[in-house]
């Protein structure tokens, strides 16, 4: 690793997180983060890893390491967080993990000696702090994230229908493994002082490939089913936003948030960017006829999407103010329905549709088209001079403001999600549609 001087190979780290489906801005505070978390020689792997998911024998080529060396360095650097390593029909594939959902969970998950908790608190908060973090990922018309509410059972008008994929039990009942481990958000403001809420650390749950990697790294423990659906009851008692993973199958997380911690939602609270979470199908509505005024909604309302007004020339005795909700802030998480006492909010379907992706490999490919990334993914060999070509000539196309949209649209959406699929499935790699 000599030939790599110890500052600038943590700077192609960051450029290469720049590089993956999450946006990233390179300053001191990235620079002391990269430098805390990697050694030189896993940053060096780092950067010459392919972008997507690649199986060991790929990677000893791309890389040039010898199987042995390279396979305990992976496996170091997965215990860490810093690659995620798949299985998928008895094949292990390993890809360098982006900054959201990756380096910063993993790192505050971690429980093993080696970790520095406080530490990477304070890193990680001088870093988002200033909020160009959310900007680049969820500004500019950008419509998808890694993480989408999921509403909370029994908050929809009667009657609306509700799939099983908006529903945290459905989604539960279809998993066969489960995890618990620390909320990385909790963890992060335990340890800057900042954490008001009275919610366990131990709050954050896996299922499946998500659960399995957890669990194999060290950064969660095992649970049942029936733990999984009490936890599910606890976090409902306690009014916390349930965020999934942004698919429709094969969920492999849900987040138990609160307004006081989670670093996403304060996207949306603090720096005003409400794409940082994907929206549920449905949105909050309020029957005036119902409401009593007393305001437990907008008290419940976990990123202010709620006001309260007066209500003009109100007759003695009767509300005084009636709720507001800001269409272009609400989640449709359902918190807010969960203390209405009179049944007055409630959670109806949205006028637009909401699309969300079928899958990981989709939910990939539109995040990466979204952030204008998607050509690394599809020329992913970082130490190829050909590919670097492509990835600059298709890149250029891909930016192009008709080109974006047209593929990100309703009419091509599915036309081009297929195309992708199809090629991925001529290079052998159809395994990879099934994660």
């Amino acid at each position: 690793m000599g030939h790599l001087a110890g500052k600038d190979v943590f700077r192609r780290v960051g450029k290469k997180i720049d590089s993956l489906g999450v946006r990233v801005h390179w300053n001191e505070a990235l620079h002391r983060i990269v430098k805390e978390i990697f050694s030189e020689a896993e940053a060096d792997l780092y950067i010459r890893m392919p972008y997507g998911l690649s199986p060991l024998d790929r990677l000893e080529r791309v890389t040039g390491i010898e199987p042995a060396r390279l396979r305990t360095m992976l496996e170091a650097m997965a215990d860490k967080g810093l690659v995620m390593d798949l299985w998928a029909k008895d094949t292990n594939y390993y890809m360098p993990s982006p900054l959201f959902v990756g380096l910063f969970e993993f790192t505050m998950m971690r429980t093993d000696p080696g970790a520095n908790p406080a530490l990477m608190a304070r890193l990680f908060h001088e870093y988002l702090d200033d909020g160009l973090v959310y900007r680049r990922n969820a500004g500019d018309g950008a419509s998808v994230g890694p993480l989408r509410a999921l509403p909370h059972e029994g908050t929809v008008q009667d009657g609306v229908e509700v799939l099983d994929y908006e529903k945290a039990t459905a989604l539960i009942g279809a998993a066969s493994r489960f995890s618990i481990g620390l909320c990385s958000c909790r963890h992060q403001k335990e340890h800057l002082g900042e954490r008001q809420c009275p919610d366990p650390l131990e709050m954050c749950t896996s299922m499946d490939t998500g659960a399995d990697f957890l669990v194999r790294h060290g950064m969660a423990r095992e649970i049942t089913r029936g733990e999984m659906l009490d936890h599910l009851a606890r976090s409902r008692e306690r009014g916390l936003v349930l965020c999934a993973d942004n698919v429709r199958a094969k969920v492999s997380f849900i987040c138990n948030c609160c307004p006081c911690c989670c670093e996403v939602m304060q996207g949306i609270s603090r720096f005003g960017y409400p794409h940082v979470v994907v929206t549920s199908s449905f949105i909050a509505r309020s029957d005036a006829a119902a409401c009593s005024g007393c305001a437990k909604c907008a008290k419940a309302c976990p990123i202010q999407a709620i006001t309260m007004r007066p209500v003009p020339a109100a007759a003695e005795g009767k509300k005084k103010q009636e709720p507001v909700v800001d269409t272009a802030l609400c989640m449709g998480c359902g918190v807010c329905a969960l203390d209405c006492s009179t049944g007055a909010m409630r959670l109806e379907k949205r006028g637009r549709r909401v699309i969300h992706p079928e899958t990981t490999f989709e939910r990939v490919v539109l995040q990466c088209l979204d952030h204008g990334t998607l050509q690394n993914l599809i020329f992913d060999d970082p130490g190829s001079l050909s590919q670097e070509a492509m990835r600059a000539i298709l890149g250029a196309f891909l930016a192009l403001p008709p080109v974006k949209k047209g593929l990100m649209s309703d009419v091509l959406r599915s036309r081009f999600l297929g195309a992708m699929k199809s090629a991925v499935a001529r290079q052998g790699k159809a395994d990879l549609l099934d994660l």
